[in-house]
């Protein structure tokens, strides 16, 4: 449940940033290029992934700002009434989370000043949000002191589909807080056993939390045309000339990951800390990740914004998403079935990580 909004719950001088990018891939056909999977109610909620996350941010944030790609700004905008036309920021195309957030922090910076600003993807799932607000209290707390901050999530089970955090020695100045030693890219399944065996990683989940202009600094010694190019934009994002000079300067800027762009070589300096997060948190990636969310019916199958009937034979844990027909599965055990408008996919919850390969012509 998401905490009341007050006046005296919000975090001073802090804004929350939810990039709204990219495909899930791995969710094909339900998610899509025209409906990525953060404007979609996946949980069978009544609320898409999105609305969740702007949700469980407005507790904590004086503003919320939004970037997303400008052809889904208006179903962002529909879906999320209550967040000013001027606080969703709309790439022309995608060039990766660093240019992304860097905008985010460069117009923050043009219309506030230097605020603790946090990056929170928008098609994460955490149930329980208080174990959240919490870990950003203390991530912002901790970003005061001019680190880059990041929440690490406390691992449940080895796993290859997450980065991971190596947290060092305690924070002095924030109790609660560590450096990070390293980032390390997602693993195979024997090293992740084995990291978690040696202890002191927890996964990486993307989050940042950073004041604008150390966030700003880092990027104009580690990338300064990208630095340039986003204060250039910011500048101008609020008057007449946004769309020449955001047209001119967008596609000029470099393709990089704030993983490789700041966090890493950052790290490497000594000047990112990570908080834990110790609190439920799901990438829902592909359809097992979602079926093991959801609790199954009466029959056995785990149904999501399905209508039709369901027949099942021999086929325990299959998930049916999707679809209006009759749909009866034989003799397969863990079986998905997603039926959309689109296109219509079989598949076994052991292959989920293999969606993101599927080639059709057309």
């Amino acid at each position: 449940m998401t905490a009341e909004v007050t006046p005296e719950n919000v975090v001073p001088d802090f804004i929350a940033v939810v990039p709204a990018g990219g495909v899930g891939s791995r969710l094909w056909p339900l998610s899509q290029p025209s409906r990525p999977k953060f404007l979609i109610d996946l949980l069978d909620t009544g609320a898409t992934l999105i609305q969740d996350t702007v949700a469980r941010l407005a507790p904590l944030a004086e503003e919320t700002v939004i970037v997303t790609g400008a052809r889904h700004a208006d179903a962002v905008a529909s879906q999320l009434p209550g967040v000013p036309e001027g606080d969703i920021i709309a790439e022309p195309s995608p060039r990766d989370s660093m240019a992304a957030i860097a905008l985010a922090a460069a117009v923050i910076e043009q219309r506030h000043g230097e605020r603790i600003m946090g990056s929170f993807a928008a098609d994460h799932v955490i149930p329980e949000a208080s174990g959240f607000h919490a870990a950003v209290r203390l991530a912002v707390e901790a970003a005061r002191t001019g680190k880059v901050v990041t929440i690490g999530i406390t691992p449940d089970a080895p796993s290859s589909a997450f980065g991971y955090i190596k947290a060092g020695a305690s924070l002095p100045e924030v109790a609660g807080a560590f450096a990070v030693e390293a980032f390390t890219e997602k693993p195979d399944e024997e090293t992740a056993t084995a990291m978690l065996a040696e202890g002191g990683y927890s996964w990486n989940a993307g989050m940042f939390v950073v004041s604008t202009s150390v966030l700003l600094a880092h990027l104009a010694r580690l990338q300064p045309t990208l630095e340039a190019g986003v204060r250039e934009i910011a500048a101008a994002w609020d008057g007449p000339e946004r769309d020449e000079v955001t047209a001119r300067v967008w596609p000029t800027l470099t393709k990089i990951a704030i993983d490789h762009a700041i966090a890493e070589p950052v790290a490497a300096e000594g000047g990112v800390a990570m908080v834990p997060g110790d609190f439920p948190w799901h990438d829902v990636g592909d359809f097992d990740s979602l079926a093991s969310l959801l609790a199954a019916d009466a029959d056995g199958a785990i149904r999501v914004n399905r209508s039709g009937p369901v027949s099942l034979v021999g086929a325990p844990g299959a998930v049916v998403v999707g679809g209006t027909k009759p749909l009866a599965i034989v003799g397969m055990a863990d079986a998905v079935v997603v039926d959309t408008d689109e296109a219509l996919l079989v598949l076994s919850r052991e292959a989920a990580q293999r969606v993101k390969d599927v080639q059709l012509p057309g």
